[in-house]
């Protein structure tokens, strides 16, 4: 049973640092609250798989509430975020609701970031959430389709271009992953037209992919990417994107599906810390990962802006995970009364994947490529799954896929009453709802005020997944 005269820890956001805070938390003497607009906890480096037809979407997310369902200190709301009062110790949420806290942890991730140019997310979505790639799954699968059906070699042409732009991680596996399915696994699908003629370019405004990788882990993958197929155009700067087509200066690509992978900012919600913030909205901490005159606050992950032996600390997994859990102690230390302790990151190394059976990895000053960085990736990424039949699951796709070059989850979904992911308005800002604001009723014990009249209460959209660490 919880108490009430426990402290009360709410946490929000269910990704890699939320997570991680919450069951780090589960024999203190506190009181615990999650609140994430999904319903699940997603492992976001595999999500491209999902997006690129590999993997299905139950094997990288796993239910909330069953990760925590034995933990009785626990409470997990499914709700989303209207803003946070730092001065009275509250979180609104979207229904008016309020949840009093004695110890705030944000861990809300980030979302997507077009550069002052918001109106090219109705042209090139992102990938943050499971809703995100599925959809950019259905429309890869889509131009498929309709390049079978049409008859005009451009517009064929067009149906068969590809343009991922970025080139991190993300943007790398994408692009790689997309000559594969064209030039393997499609490749004998289709009657009317040649899969292996598809177009894919991946443009990047900085003079190498990968940049945050060794200079010849960067040239290796280069040439993996030019081998599949990818056409990389390096130090090219995207200057317009509209409906069919990305301007690049003087130069034109016409796509019909166009994938952003090339900028993130923070979660709105960061605003509301009344804390100073860097250019893409993350905080500036504490020593301890807290908010500047607000110990009480902590925040996560990504959302943090902050600098050890001279580098600023990268917005990776292992952040998230080693902060959640560094949280989650200090939490505990001031409950018994004890001085918190600084937060320093542990760098267990970077990887990324190009295709099938090549991969870069750079861990503690060794640099490794091609097969055997492959191997390391799968088995790492495979035991960093919170579920073990999520673990089998992924295993099994992966060794049929390398056995047969087949991707199992080429299924279009079509959802024609929903809203589209790409134009709806509550993905602009996964964080936080912008609905009207009221005054709720005396609050329940446990710090949750009762939800208001179904007359006074405002229109709710219905919620995607929150973007993880």
């Amino acid at each position: 049973m919880l108490r009430k005269e426990e402290p009360h820890v709410v946490v929000l956001g269910g990704g890699f640092g939320g997570l991680a805070t919450a069951r780090a938390l589960r024999r203190a003497p506190v009181r615990v609250t999650l609140v994430d607009r999904s319903n699940h906890h997603l492992f976001q480096p595999l999500l491209y798989q999902v997006a690129t037809a590999a993997l299905a979407a139950p094997d990288i997310a796993s239910p909330i509430r069953r990760l925590l369902a034995h933990q009785r200190n626990a409470t997990v709301l499914m709700a989303e975020v209207a803003r946070i009062d730092v001065a009275a110790r509250e979180v609104w949420l979207e229904d008016g609701s309020k949840l009093a806290y004695d110890y705030l942890v944000v861990a809300t991730g980030m979302t997507n970031a077009y550069f002052g140019h918001d109106e090219w997310a109705a042209h090139a979505p992102g990938l943050k959430s499971l809703g995100e790639a599925i959809e950019i799954r259905n429309d890869i699968l889509r131009s498929f389709e309709r390049a079978e059906r049409e008859p005009d070699p451009a517009r064929r042409r067009e149906h068969t271009t590809f343009v991922v732009i970025g080139a991190g991680p993300t943007g790398v596996e994408l692009a790689g992953a997309l000559a594969e399915i064209a030039g393997r696994t499609l490749a004998k699908d289709f009657r009317h037209f040649d899969p292996t003629t598809t177009r894919v370019v991946l443009v990047e405004a900085g003079p190498r992919i990968l940049p945050t990788f060794a200079p010849e882990l960067s040239d290796k993958a280069l040439a993996e990417l030019k081998r599949l197929g990818v056409e990389v155009r390096l130090s090219t700067k995207v200057t317009k994107i509209e409906e069919g087509c990305v301007h690049m200066g003087d130069d034109l690509v016409r796509s019909n599906t166009i994938l952003w992978a090339a900028g993130v900012s923070a979660s709105p919600l960061t605003k509301d810390l009344g804390t100073e913030l860097d250019r893409a909205g993350r905080v500036k901490v504490a020593e301890d990962c807290t908010v500047p005159a607000h110990p009480e606050i902590f925040v996560l992950g990504d959302l943090i802006s902050k600098e050890q032996d001279g580098k600023m600390l990268p917005g990776v997994a292992q952040l998230a995970l080693q902060t959640g859990r560094h949280a989650a102690k200090n939490i505990v230390r001031s409950v018994k009364g004890q001085e918190r302790l600084p937060f320093r990151y542990r760098d267990k190394g970077s990887m990324a994947t190009i295709g099938r059976a090549k991969a870069i990895a750079e861990i503690g000053g060794i640099k490794i490529a091609g097969f055997v960085a492959w191997v390391l990736w799968l088995f790492i990424h495979v035991m960093f799954l919170v579920e073990f039949r999520n673990r089998l699951a992924v295993l099994f796709e992966w060794a049929w896929a390398y056995l047969t070059w087949q991707r199992s989850s080429r299924v279009i979904l079509e959802t024609p009453s929903a809203p589209s992911v790409r134009t709806s308005e509550r993905d602009a800002s996964p964080a936080r709802a912008e609905s009207p604001r009221q005054e709720p009723a005396a609050k329940l014990p446990g710090g949750v005020a009762p939800m208001p009249s179904a007359s006074s209460m405002p229109s709710t959209r219905l919620p995607t997944p929150a973007p993880a660490e």
